[in-house]
């Protein structure tokens, strides 16, 4: 098998054997003295990401803004907010990254998302996780411990959900019998749903169950080795071929030969080092990567103007 799974037109169009394309986070601005944006003018950007030709808009779940995490988001409701970016948008994926699925009752998640495919004529990606910040929990109730266990149970309520009238048991979030069924459907035949970073599972488990892998930014060595490890273990399941994606937050200057300086999950550079790595992570399998603007420096649009004339024309 030489190619991914054909699920839905954003998971199509975003992943592609043996390529690698560009998305981009919201928020789409830079914000390092508070951790929540100002969401200023945020459509005009999210169609100008489109307009230049990047695949994918990512968006995030933060049900609560805790300060001592450093980071509240895009603010809006995630499902709310990219149900308005597809009436605004034709052509570019909508992308969650990620729904923290222990917190939500997933009948709800799967009326949502499927809601969004439908709406934005199948462009919707589903990224899920199973949380990682405590105090989130016992607001809602639930146990932080449990999280592992508890993804496991709504990932497989989410996809019981597609089929129809669907019959099934599941002890931590109620069963159907078959008299009842969700709707909308997916225009597919699934949801596409990808697993950030562990989630409290087995890379075998994620291999078997998701249609893709969201990894986080690790240096050259621990990123071909968790490629590795991901080809491996999805070589044996019933889609040998499975997408690898990871994000990435730039701070591109005008010093085009300026060598990396690290910053938080990315680094500030000038172009020509920003091309060299994205070559890189695309010779060793990445097939996309979110491109997160949170510390950039420099104007926004017009980074991402420059983006698209000297960076797209490589990976696209």
């Amino acid at each position: 098998m030489s190619h991914f799974e054909q699920i839905n037109k954003g998971y199509n169009e975003v992943f592609k054997a043996g390529e690698m394309t560009l998305g981009v986070v919201v928020p789409i601005e830079h914000y390092i003295t508070s951790p929540v944006p100002t969401m200023k003018d945020h459509l005009t950007k999210v169609k100008l990401v489109e307009d230049l030709g990047f695949r994918a808009i990512w968006v995030r779940d933060v049900p609560l803004n805790v300060p001592a995490f450093g980071d509240a988001g895009q603010t809006f409701d995630p499902f709310t907010y990219l149900g308005f970016l597809a009436a605004h948008t034709s052509k570019i994926a909508l992308a969650t990254g990620s729904i923290a699925l222990p917190l939500h009752h997933p009948v709800h998640l799967a009326k949502s998302a499927a809601t969004v495919d439908q709406l934005s004529d199948g462009r919707l990606i589903l990224g899920v996780a199973s949380g990682d910040r405590p105090s989130e929990y016992p607001a809602m109730g639930i146990e932080f411990e449990k999280r592992g266990e508890l993804f496991r149970a709504a990932f497989s309520y989410i996809r019981n959900a597609q089929e129809d009238f669907p019959v099934f048991e599941n002890k931590h979030y109620g069963s159907l019998d078959g008299q009842a069924d969700i709707l909308p459907k997916a225009l597919g035949h699934k949801i596409p749903m990808l697993v950030t970073g562990n989630s409290r599972q087995s890379i075998e488990w994620i291999a078997e169950n998701s249609d893709g892998w969201m990894y986080y930014p690790r240096n050259d060595y621990m990123q071909e080795y968790n490629i590795a490890e991901w080809r491996k273990s999805t070589s044996n399941t019933a889609v040998p071929l499975k997408p690898f994606m990871q994000p990435l937050h730039i701070d591109l200057v005008a010093n085009d030969n300026l060598m990396p300086q690290p910053i938080h999950l990315g680094f500030r550079s000038g172009i020509n080092y920003l091309l060299q790595y994205l070559h890189q992570r695309k010779a060793m399998g990445v097939n996309h990567i979110g491109i997160n603007l949170r510390f950039n420096t420099s104007n926004i649009e017009q980074t991402l103007e420059r983006l698209a004339k000297e960076v797209l024309p490589h990976f696209h």
